[in-house]
Formats: structure tokens, C-alpha cells, sequence
């Protein structure tokens, strides 16, 4: 197996186009997971981890090289919260938002974050350089991107407009260290309107656009609406039944988390 070992963007991108069937390794806690248990063998890998650039943060951008554990440290509350839930200190330690967007697992625990923002996507490659395409249009499938072969996810692109009150939360059939069973995370804007992302109840990160709707600009939504927008939610939602849940308790689930989310960013 051939190892690069990028320590600048441009070394990275130059092995990436070369090389366009290679292994991209940053943090490693899916892809050395599967090296381990033989269900993939890759011929040649490019490691990110050394590439500066990768790691820069700053309000509007979230460098793919970011890890958990400095988002779990970083200003952004949801952000924050959903860092927390990653596995153990050590995988915070070293897995990347960069590896969540390009695994694109429907129960990645940083993409809802990413719907709710209506975040775009940052991609580079030799030949065609910077591009960024948003997040819907990136996430096409169960693990499935429109990541071109020679291109490499540099950084999220946060939105202009950041909320003013969010929050996240998942349930699992644990309480730590989980594969998020439903996740949402629920944004308050400052103009008053509603922005709800949803992990692991569909294909891709899903928004909860009929909700929103029906929350409009109410700042502070009394009982009976938070019983309407749980309804809304879970006949949005498209899940499946697997080995962590049926298909309705993730849409009772769905309904219930982000109505008692959208309560907590009205308290």
C-alpha cells in the first residue's frame, strides 16, 4: 500500500489527481476500522492530517480537518453539543467534520448541523480548483456524495446568517458512545424564522421544510403548536427499519426530539 503523507493542500491535491482511486485518511476512525476487519483494501492512501489548511476555523468556515474535540471547545452551541456525542475522547481527538462529510453516513452526527445552516460544501481539485456546491446537492444517497474523483472536501461553508439560539440532541440505544438512532438540531434565526436539520431518518440529512413553515416567525410556540410541528415532522421524515429501529419509532422520535428542541431555543 502506497502512503502520502500531505503537509500542504497543493501536495494533497497533486496525489489526489494522480491518484484518483486512493484512500483519503484524516482522522481514520471509519475508514482504519474497515482496514482492520479487511473490508477494504486500498492500494494507495493520501493522508490529511499534516495539512494546515484543513484545520483552519473560523465564524463562516469549518475547515475539514477541524476535529470533534475542538468543536466540542468552540463557540458554537449546537455545534458544541453534537461534538459531545462522538464517540470516546480518543476518536473526538482525532475524526474530523471533513471525514463526516465525506463518509456522508445518514447518521453522521455533524450533517444535520450542516442541513439546518443550509451549509455549502468547499471542494478542490488540479484541474478544476475551488468549487462548492450545497449540501443538499453534495449528499446524493446512503453514503453516497458528488465528490469528483479528483477532488478532496477542504471545509464546510457556514451561512451568513448564524442563529441566535440552537440546539442539538440524538437518541440511541445508548446513552454515550452511540450511532445516532434520530438526530435533529434546531436553529432560532434573528429574523424569528425556524430551521430544523434531521440525521438518520432518511438517505441524506434531511430539513424539516413543512415544519419550519408552520412555526413561521413564532418566537416563543405554545403546546399545541409544538404538538402539530411533532406530527409535521414525523410525516416528513423518511426512514427504514434496521437493526437499530423500525420505521415508526423513528418517525414518534423524529416528532418528539424536535419538538422539545424548538422548546428549548423558545425558553
Amino acid at each position: 500500500m502506497e502512503i502520502v503523507h500531505a503537509r500542504i493542500l497543493d501536495e494533497a491535491v497533486a496525489a489526489r489527481a494522480a491518484m484518483p482511486t486512493a484512500q483519503l485518511l484524516a482522522g481514520g476512525t471509519d475508514f482504519m476500522v474497515e482496514l482492520n476487519f479487511r473490508q477494504r483494501a486500498p492500494e494507495a492512501v493520501i493522508a490529511l492530517r499534516r495539512v494546515a489548511e484543513l484545520a483552519e476555523w473560523d465564524r463562516y468556515r469549518l475547515g475539514a480537518g477541524v476535529t470533534w474535540a475542538r468543536m466540542e471547545r468552540g463557540p458554537r452551541r449546537a455545534l458544541a453539543q453534537l461534538a459531545r456525542t462522538v464517540g470516546s475522547p480518543q476518536i473526538r481527538n482525532a475524526g474530523t467534520i471533513g471525514g463526516n462529510i465525506g463518509t456522508a453516513s445518514p447518521a453522521g452526527d455533524g450533517l444535520p448541523y450542516l442541513a439546518a445552516l443550509d451549509a455549502d460544501i468547499e471542494l478542490v481539485s488540479r484541474d478544476r480548483g475551488v468549487r462548492r456546491i450545497r449540501w443538499d446537492e453534495f449528499f446524493v444517497g446512503v453514503k453516497q456524495t458528488s465528490l469528483g474523483a479528483d477532488e478532496i472536501v477542504t471545509a464546510a461553508l457556514l451561512s451568513d446568517e448564524l442563529p441566535v439560539r440552537e440546539e442539538f440532541a440524538k437518541i440511541g440505544i445508548r446513552n454515550a458512545m452511540v450511532i445516532a438512532t434520530v438526530s435533529a438540531c434546531v436553529m432560532l434565526m434573528e429574523d424569528g424564522s425556524w430551521r430544523i436539520g434531521l440525521g438518520s431518518v432518511g438517505p441524506t440529512p434531511l430539513r424539516a421544510r413543512r415544519a419550519e413553515a408552520l412555526l413561521g416567525d413564532t418566537s416563543r410556540p405554545g403546546s399545541t403548536l409544538l404538538g402539530e410541528v411533532a406530527a409535521t415532522v414525523a410525516a416528513e421524515v423518511r426512514p427504514i427499519t434496521d437493526h437499530r429501529s423500525t420505521e415508526a419509532y423513528r418517525r414518534h422520535a423524529a416528532g418528539v426530539l424536535v419538538s422539545r428542541l424548538v422548546a428549548r431555543c423558545a425558553t
